[in-house]
């Protein structure tokens, strides 16, 4: 399914799915650019949440960039594949290989992004138009951070996880809903 009507078929769960829905079928009919993140004001990335098969803890990487444990996840970079990327970025940052639980939208989420040094190159604040998929992954694999972008890698129980982050925005906004909604989820 394109990601154009994916999003339109995707049903929000709370407020916040609600609006930032808008945001984002907005951008996609005004921003032809919103896919690459040469547009500076903001561009659709693809994050994940990779959970073990019992769906009892999660894998999460320790990100330089915001020195705090968060979800794997990047830019679309011109791939309107959403599930695609946050496919790849899951293995690339963490070495494992994850599956899509569901190919559906697990969750929408419109971030802020501060400007920051990338590559010796400043990078303006600008929103990132998220859209996120839940993997699982076999958490007695090999995992490895990638150097570049992460310190660590390593699984949390879902309350762990929501512990050990750093950003409480996120903890409370983003990864404790994707754990709610985990929840709900039978056989997850």
């Amino acid at each position: 399914m394109h990601i154009e009507d994916a999003l339109k078929a995707y049903q929000p769960w709370n407020e916040q799915e609600e609006r930032d829905k808008a945001v984002m079928l907005r951008a996609l009919s005004t921003m032809p650019d919103c896919f690459d993140r040469a547009n500076e004001i903001a561009h659709f990335s693809a994050s994940s949440w990779i959970v073990n098969r019992d769906g009892s803890r999660v894998l999460m990487a320790y990100h330089n960039l915001y020195n705090a444990w968060a979800w794997t996840g990047g830019h679309a970079d011109g791939d309107r594949d959403l599930l695609s990327v946050a496919l790849r970025e899951a293995r690339e940052e963490t070495g494992i290989h994850a599956e899509p639980v569901t190919e559906d939208i697990f969750s929408l989420e419109v971030l802020t992004v501060d400007g920051h040094e990338k590559r010796g190159r400043y990078v303006p604040s600008h929103l990132h138009l998220n859209v996120t998929y839940l993997l699982r992954a076999d958490d007695t694999a090999p995992i490895r951070p990638k150097s570049d972008e992460n310190a660590a890698v390593q699984w949390f129980t879902l309350e762990d996880a929501l512990k050990n982050c750093a950003e409480p925005w996120m903890v409370r906004r983003v990864y404790g809903k994707l754990n709610q909604k985990l929840k709900g989820i039978a056989g997850a």
